[in-house]
């Protein structure tokens, strides 16, 4: 077969042919894709390659990371010999987040994104508390946010920043020297900041979708909760971390008498629109409470298992009715592929069952929840986004495999290419340097967090 490879541009018209597309329990042979300002507008199944067309092999929608905290990336392979807790590796995040600057703070979002893109992930949703400076003074123009947003556009990976409310340093507890630059004093201000961002990023970044996050019941007390609820706009995706550690519930019951998630539930927060991440602790009441209402639960199983969390309850939040999504979290690794196959295994592991979830059903859990965690439009099929990855199907790990099996035999290694709103943001041919200078520059950074560059205040 002829390689016709052209690039595909965002914004112009092309068609990519592809060998096998899977999607959903179907897989698509022989496929032309067209893209129109990066909007899937056409397919054509069962027909030959035309000149001009970008020729691929094994395709799958994009993979989207639901939950991602740039800047951990830092840590990786420094802490994990450390043995302790989850709380113990936090006091060394902090260290890290202390150190940080907007320029630094650009450049590592830049390397982190990169990596994402360079293995399969389309879209990314990141979870950011690092707002002010290390003494909780702001920045005069959202510094901090726009570095994200610059990260992301350099990166080519869709990002929907989840601009994060963090108020107390415990139920009940002064926020620490450590926290003072996540905080925003109370619900109203941080409101009034985040409606202030959000001017700022559509007269400069109108491709960066805002969202919402509440830190956690630790860290945002529950009148301030339904505070959040009231003052944002009913369409804002919102995310929070819930249940992680069985700690946040004994101090939740301690407070409130209730468990986190019938706080979030007397708060006004359970709708279709919130993401609970981790949802580790569970009681059957709270699976009922978060299934009736329809959220996203976002299971990040490399980073639960990396910080000794716990297996979540994933099979019964989808009996009840929940979705499921993950994340690269910490960013320890930086692989879908690994994301949705820890899933799957921890299933394996505490119930004793092979196939707890299908192919199929884990391709679904990996793309479309994922993106509609972030408030994106499904895609993959005409009239969505314009979001694809090309897996090689002939590598070392999985020469062999059927198609809808590479999920469970790939990694990140694998993705050939990254398309992301019609435009190739990464291609494995091509972007050999591009990924040196980003491993290049999370090293200097791992070293040395507060590493500035010339002129940098």
């Amino acid at each position: 077969m002829t390689d016709r490879r052209t690039t595909l541009r965002l914004h112009e018209g092309g068609w990519i042919w592809a060998d096998a597309l899977v999607r959903g329990a179907d897989t698509v042979r022989s496929v032309r894709l067209r893209n129109e300002a990066g909007v899937l507008v056409d397919e054509q199944a069962g027909v030959p390659a035309q000149d001009g067309d970008l020729v691929l092999a094994t395709v799958f929608p994009a993979f989207g990371d639901a939950h991602s905290h740039a800047f951990h990336r830092l840590l990786r392979g420094r802490t994990h010999a450390d043995g302790g807790t989850f709380w113990s590796w936090r006091d060394k995040m902090y260290a890290v987040a202390g150190a940080l600057t907007p320029d630094a703070f650009e450049r590592i979002a830049t390397a982190v994104f990169t990596e994402m893109v360079a293995n399969g992930w389309g879209a990314v949703g990141e979870f950011h508390y690092v707002h002010h400076r290390a003494h909780g003074g702001p920045y005069p123009d959202h510094d901090m946010e726009v570095a994200l947003a610059n990260g992301a556009r350099a990166s080519g990976i869709r990002l929907t920043l989840l601009d994060t409310c963090y108020l107390t340093g415990a139920i009940g507890a002064d926020l620490s020297p450590e926290q003072r630059r996540f905080g925003d004093a109370d619900a109203e201000r941080w409101l009034e900041r985040w409606f202030r961002l959000r001017n700022r990023l559509a007269a400069t970044h109108p491709e960066v979708l805002l969202g919402a996050a509440i830190h956690s019941v630790r860290a945002v007390p529950a009148d301030a909760i339904a505070s959040i609820i009231r003052g944002l706009p009913t369409d804002v995706p919102l995310h929070i971390h819930l249940s992680e550690q069985a700690a946040e519930n004994e101090q939740s019951l301690a407070a409130y008498g209730r468990t986190p998630t019938k706080v979030l539930a007397d708060a006004g927060a359970l709708s279709s629109r919130l993401s609970v991440v981790h949802a580790t602790h569970l009681t059957d009441d709270d699976i009922t409470v978060l299934g009736d209402a329809g959220v996203h639960a976002v299971f990040c199983p490399t980073t639960e298992a990396d910080l000794g969390d716990g297996i979540g309850p994933a099979t019964e939040l989808v009996a009840a009715g929940a979705r499921l999504a993950v994340g690269s979290d910490q960013n320890a690794v930086v692989d879908p592929l690994l994301e949705l196959r820890g899933l799957e295994a921890g299933e394996r592991l505490r119930s004793q069952t092979r196939g707890r979830f299908s192919p199929q059903e884990l391709l679904t859990i990996g793309t479309q929840g994922g993106y509609s965690s972030l408030g994106v439009p499904a895609h993959g099929a005409v009239g969505g986004p314009f979001d694809f990855v090309e897996v090689d199907s002939a590598s070392v790990r999985t020469a062999g495999s059927m198609p809808p099996q590479l999920l469970l035999t790939s990694t990140g290694s694998d993705v050939i290419r990254t398309i992301v709103a019609g435009r190739v943001v990464y291609d494995r041919g091509r972007d050999g340097a591009r990924l040196a200078h980003a491993a290049a520059e999370l090293a200097r950074f791992a070293a040395d967090p507060a590493s500035r560059s010339e002129g940098d205040s």
